[in-house]
């Protein structure tokens, strides 16, 4: 709890000093980010799938695929850990090997792992900022594609390479590809908190950009 007051306080009571570095993170990737060469067809019918992603905040990242057609539902948890260290707290100390994740259970007939990993890598957070994201810091809030099973893996790292190579961003891509172990849904005060905090100065600095940007450069697949 400590970290997550500390979290707020820094974007509320010392606004203005850390003002202009917020709007920075909130800007960053606006630019297009090309669709994935190798995906997978959409399926024939419906069904539910997971895909587990991590780029700072979950926070964000929750919030941006809650707005993602085809989504049913995004969870905010932990990843990478042991689960008796899969709280907030303990994670906070970059010492637990979590990183702050986000569950995605999504149709595959109305939208692929490959483009959600697109929405991932240009509007859900920056892709080369290493063990950080924005105004937050540690291995807690490194880039991440928790694959679960051997074609995630395939389209994510074929995706990473395709960017790479045509140098689409200034810096090197951090992003890890591991194998998804374990998903621990975080507490119930961290689920939704963009939704259900607006007006908080970080997600108004941090995270409602992101949400902006998912619908201006992807209308086709926003959704309130």
């Amino acid at each position: 709890m400590r970290q997550f007051l500390l979290r707020v306080f820094v974007v509320g009571g010392a606004f203005l000093s850390f003002s202009s570095v917020l709007c920075n993170a909130a800007d960053r990737n606006v630019f297009s980010v090309p669709a994935p060469s190798v995906d997978v067809a959409l399926a024939s019918g419906k069904s539910d799938q997971t895909a587990v992603f991590a780029g700072g905040c979950f926070w964000g990242i929750q919030a941006v695929f809650q707005h993602v057609k085809g989504v049913i539902s995004a969870t905010s948890g932990y990843s990478g850990g042991a689960s008796a260290t899969a709280e907030y707290e303990l994670v906070s100390t970059g010492k637990t090997g979590h990183a702050e994740s986000v569950k995605i259970t999504y149709d595959p007939s109305q939208i692929t792992y490959g483009r959600l990993l697109q929405i991932f890598f240009s509007v859900a957070h920056d892709p080369t900022q290493l063990n950080r994201q924005g105004p937050d810091e540690g291995t807690q809030y490194r880039s991440a594609i928790f694959y679960t099973g051997d074609e995630q893996k395939r389209i994510a790292e074929a995706y990473i390479a395709q960017l790479s190579q045509a140098k689409v961003f200034l810096r090197q891509i951090v992003t890890q590809v591991v194998p998804l172990k374990a998903f621990y849904q975080a507490e119930a005060y961290h689920q939704d908190y963009a939704t259900r905090h607006p007006d908080n100065l970080y997600i108004v600095y941090n995270d409602a950009p992101k949400v902006a940007h998912l619908k201006q450069q992807f209308p086709e697949l926003y959704k309130n």
